[in-house]
């Protein structure tokens, strides 16, 4: 709630409710391409299944992801160039400091997608339609600018190199928790590995006025 842009909640499932709305029938411990296991802010196991992990009193939280819209810029002739190349979209960790609660704490994860200056309007107004998904660029053209320094070393995911006249384009990004879960040393915390999310039933449109709980801000923690 308190950091919209990186963790726009789309749904909480509640304690030992491993269904979620989004998509009846659905087992968000079995559903995931793959998971992260983390014990006491240590991402300590990477899986396929977390099922023997689940006690009735885990909750779930089910965030929106920037690849809803990626296949609206497809439609705009405005492929992302991970996509293109089916890579993995490249992400970092940001000086972008969020909004804390209790233990959680730290700064954003942003993806990347490269794009031609005159095109960044038009991507800008298609993403910034899904609050839901991320919402607007968060930056635009300077990665110096929120402390991010080589473009050829993602934190996460695969890189994608710029071309002559493109601009580097930032969105808030869902792994932005696993950043504040290394600060709050829980137990045991289960995450989507990065690129790995949950596919949901849910549509574009429907998706596009899905309620958001929180205010969206590119600068949370200002």
């Amino acid at each position: 709630v308190k950091n919209a842009a990186p963790c726009p909640l789309l749904e909480h499932t509640g304690p030992g409710s491993f269904e979620p709305r989004l998509a009846p029938g659905a087992d968000i411990r079995t559903d995931l391409p793959k998971y992260h296991v983390w014990r006491e802010g240590v991402m300590v196991e990477e899986r396929q299944d977390v099922v023997d992990l689940c006690g009735n009193d885990m909750h779930g939280f089910l965030l929106g992801c920037s690849f809803t819209w990626e296949d609206l810029l497809a439609e705009a002739e405005l492929t992302p160039r991970h996509v293109q190349e089916r890579r993995n979209v490249p992400m970092f960790n940001t000086s972008i400091t969020l909004r804390s609660a209790g233990p959680f704490k730290g700064h954003m994860v942003v993806s990347m997608r490269p794009y031609r200056e005159e095109d960044v309007p038009k991507v800008a107004t298609i993403t910034g339609e899904y609050p839901a998904a991320h919402g607007p660029p968060v930056q635009i053209g300077h990665p110096s600018r929120i402390g991010i320094e080589d473009l050829a070393v993602p934190d996460y995911g695969d890189p994608v190199s710029l071309r002559d006249g493109e601009v580097p384009v930032f969105w808030a990004c869902g792994v932005t928790p696993q950043n504040a879960l290394k600060n709050a040393r829980l137990p045991l915390v289960i995450t989507h590995a990065p690129g790995h999310m949950f596919v949901c039933d849910v549509r574009n449109h429907e998706l596009k006025d899905w309620p958001v709980p929180g205010e969206w801000s590119a600068r949370p923690g200002e």
